[in-house]
């Protein structure tokens, strides 16, 4: 019976010069799903090119990238797959680039409006990864080497060390099956954790020290300017999974993340435990994402869009406002 995932193996199979993207600033199932796409494409004995509007993050340096990550897109190309983007947007400026008559989506977001030719997205999955790993067995290419510690990186990073309620019995038997192909996972996650400069440690203890309280402790705030970024002499490679360190305060149930943009416009990520979606909140204000792990953008300044955004969750949690 014809599936999304079925007819995306079977144009694989029959075609050349297959253009990858995965949405600008990349984490690790942005990189790691399109890297391993790469790695099935190359057991194939096809033609790829991995693109994105971002380069390759430094602390993703280390994987085992197939071919060359560029910044523009192939003049030329069978067709294009969008990696781990819940919308075109996603994909930056490349979005203009790609022709949507040629374009397939593999995603896994709540929202996904389906902007590909062809689309295929499992809101139940953990992560883009998960999704990867079940073509290279439609595809019949092994879970080995290179492939497999993308697949890793991939999940592990979209599950918050498999600590995230998406995670399922199936990531889990995933992981394992990696494992047994051969993954030292050991050294894998010493090199996935173990990439942090002392600048970038400074950045954390000066944002967490900054961390708000809000609804009677339920919802948690952190804020990030322009002006901490330059004088800590980090970039927005260092603010990568900070919001999830709010939520490990006592009693938190939500999390609110909001960083200055250059330009003046505000990026909010929104991170949550147990049935508080989060999701939701982010649509009302254009974004999107998981139940559990969304974000999106808003205009400035920064404390107006903390405040706007902490009382939008405090809302869904169903606080009154008279406790922010």
């Amino acid at each position: 019976m014809p599936t999304p995932m079925r007819d995306i193996a079977r144009i694989l199979r029959e075609h050349d010069d297959i253009a990858i993207l995965s949405h600008e600033n990349p984490d690790g199932d942005a990189v790691g799903s399109a890297a391993a796409l790469g790695h099935i494409l190359s057991r194939l004995g096809k033609r790829f090119t991995m693109a994105n509007a971002s380069p390759l993050p430094g602390q993703f340096s280390w994987m085992d990238i197939p071919g060359h990550w560029t910044t523009a897109l192939p003049t030329a190309y069978g067709f294009a797959v969008a990696l781990d983007c819940g919308d075109a947007a996603r994909l930056g400026p490349l979005e203009h680039a790609v022709d949507p008559a040629r374009l397939i989506v593999i995603d896994h977001h709540l929202g996904n409006p389906g902007f590909g030719a062809l689309n295929w997205v499992d809101t139940t999955s953990s992560s883009t990864g998960e999704m990867v790993a079940a073509l290279a067995d439609e595809l019949g290419v092994p879970l080995t080497g290179g492939l497999g510690q993308c697949l890793y990186v991939a999940m592990v990073t979209d599950t918050g060390d498999f600590t995230f309620g998406s995670t399922r019995p199936e990531t889990l038997e995933l992981a394992a099956r990696i494992l047994r192909a051969g993954l030292d996972v050991g050294e894998t996650n010493a090199r996935l954790k173990n990439q942090w400069s002392l600048s970038r440690i400074r950045l954390w203890s000066e944002v967490m020290g900054g961390m708000t309280q809000h609804f009677d402790g339920r919802v948690g705030a952190i804020a990030i300017s322009q002006e901490t970024l330059i004088r800590t002499g980090t970039s927005v490679e260092d603010c990568d999974g900070l919001v999830n360190w709010a939520l490990r305060v006592r009693g938190v149930q939500a999390a609110v993340a909001v960083r200055e943009l250059p330009g003046g416009q505000v990026k909010f990520s929104l991170r949550s435990v147990g049935n508080v979606d989060v999701q939701r909140v982010a649509a009302s204000f254009g974004g999107g994402g998981h139940k559990n792990a969304s974000g999106g953008s808003l205009d400035g300044p920064l404390d107006a869009a903390q405040a706007t955004l902490v009382a939008a969750v405090g809302a869904s949690l169903g606080a009154p406002i008279a406790h922010v």
